[in-house]
């Protein structure tokens, strides 16, 4: 790329130490309401973000777009070595070159090569089949939205790391209203790499439409303490809200409950285990290189309850002592963050398919938790009672307790992972209070 090039030649010729991000990328999304193509949009994007070690000190800038003349990209550096003068973010250098993992399944042709009228013929079959569905139960009202994106990224730095990797994403969701005297509502979502994905359009309009059957019969049950089955959906909450006391800048700022001297102890039950994997194939969070150009790969955070890894990305790993785990994220606009890739809670043995008991399926309020000590107490959304082959669907109970607590009692484990997104997940068994 011509100005990535030319921008790579003034740096050289500076006493600095560099790294350059560049990014571009389009998308078409449709928005659904009532069964019908209410909204589309187009997107392009592009643009090259700039960082400059200097004297200890690091400073960014970014150019939208990818075509500048020297006069242009000559600022820009001017701009990024200013920033690095009067910084006071941490800068432990940039990192080494290493050998980028191949990652099947991250790019589809297909989804590339779609123009306007294709990506809209995709999305008028979703609303096809959510009429289908639908048919004369006037009741349902169904929305939903589908977006095909295309990205290409790219990063080089004056430690000779080069990379550069296209890929491709399809999402889908669909939300149903379900209205005859009471109402009812359910949702369902689903990301890809490949167009295969819109395959499951169909499954998702009907998964939706289910939940809002359950929802519309839901009702407040009385207070419980004890074991609860927990759905993927809230198994997903709960790991998320602890794995922010596992990013390297909380612990190296003291904003989580674990320090260095944690790795290796037991945390969680020894029936949990965590795993950040960046290689999987054909799966939304992964990738072969990260946003610092360090090689994405798979690792253990919590092996049967024992912390092994955190979750870092070159500078805070750096700072604690430890390697990149290949976990910085970023866009062209801003400078790395630690993130994850793909999440997976290892299956266990157990079929719960036969649970009886009470299943929590659906929760919101995430927000509201504290995820240094752990607290939260979450809406359930959907839930249900299982007792001698009857299922009675409840919703707006709360459930409450502590995170570590509730990830340190799990003594079930499913043996079937589902995916969301770039988690993936089996059901669990664990102790917690329905309020």
């Amino acid at each position: 790329m011509e100005a990535v090039e030319r921008l790579a030649g003034i740096l050289e010729r500076r006493n600095v130490e560099w790294e350059i991000y560049w990014e571009e990328g389009k998308g078409v999304s449709f928005r659904i309401e009532r069964e019908r193509i209410e909204r589309a949009q187009w997107k392009f994007y592009s643009g090259i973000g700039l960082r400059v070690g200097l004297n200890g000190k690091v400073g960014f800038s970014y150019l939208t777009g990818l075509e500048h003349d020297e006069e242009s990209l000559l600022g820009l550096v001017k701009r990024a070595e200013k920033l690095a003068r009067i910084g006071s973010r941490p800068f432990k250098g940039f990192p080494a070159r290493g050998k980028f993992p191949r990652v099947e399944g991250l790019y589809d042709g297909a989804i590339d090569a779609l123009d306007f009228d294709g990506a809209r013929a995709l999305a008028g079959e979703f609303v096809e089949k959510m009429r289908e569905l639908k048919g004369n139960k006037e009741e349902y009202t169904l929305a939903g939205a589908v977006s095909f994106g295309t990205s290409r990224a790219g990063i080089a730095n004056s430690n000779g790391v080069e990379g550069e990797e296209p890929r491709t994403g399809l999402a889908m969701w669909a939300y149903a209203v379900k209205k005859n005297g009471r109402s009812g509502s359910g949702y369902a979502s689903q990301s890809y790499t490949t167009l295969e994905g819109v395959k499951e359009g169909e499954e998702l309009i009907r998964k939706a439409m289910r939940e809002a059957d359950s929802s519309q019969r839901a009702e407040k049950i009385g207070g419980f303490t004890g074991e609860v089955l927990l759905e993927p959906q809230v198994v997903e909450a709960l790991v998320y809200l602890f794995l922010e006391n596992l990013y390297g800048d909380s612990v190296y700022y003291s904003r989580s409950r674990f320090s260095i001297g944690d790795l290796g102890k037991k945390v969680l039950s020894e029936n949990i285990s965590i795993i950040d994997d960046s290689t999987l194939e054909f799966s939304p969070g992964s990738y072969s290189f990260d946003g610092e150009g360090v090689p994405g790969r798979r690792k253990e955070l919590i092996s049967r309850g024992e912390l092994r890894s955190f979750i870092l990305d070159h500078t805070y790993g750096r700072l604690l002592g430890l390697e990149s785990t290949g976990n910085a994220v970023r866009d062209f606009r801003s400078v790395p963050r630690i993130g994850t890739g793909n999440v997976l809670v290892e299956e266990g043995g157990e079929n719960l398919g036969d649970w009886s008991g009470v299943v929590v399926s659906k929760v919101f309020g995430e927000h509201t938790a504290n995820p240094v000590t752990g607290d939260f107490s979450l809406t359930v959304e959907l839930g249900y009672v299982v007792k001698n082959g009857e299922v009675r669907p409840f919703s707006g109970n709360m459930i409450s307790g502590n995170v570590f607590e509730a990830l340190g009692k799990v003594s079930r484990v499913g043996k079937e992972a589902e995916r969301r997104g770039s988690f993936y997940s089996p059901r669990v068994v664990t102790e917690l209070r329905l309020v």
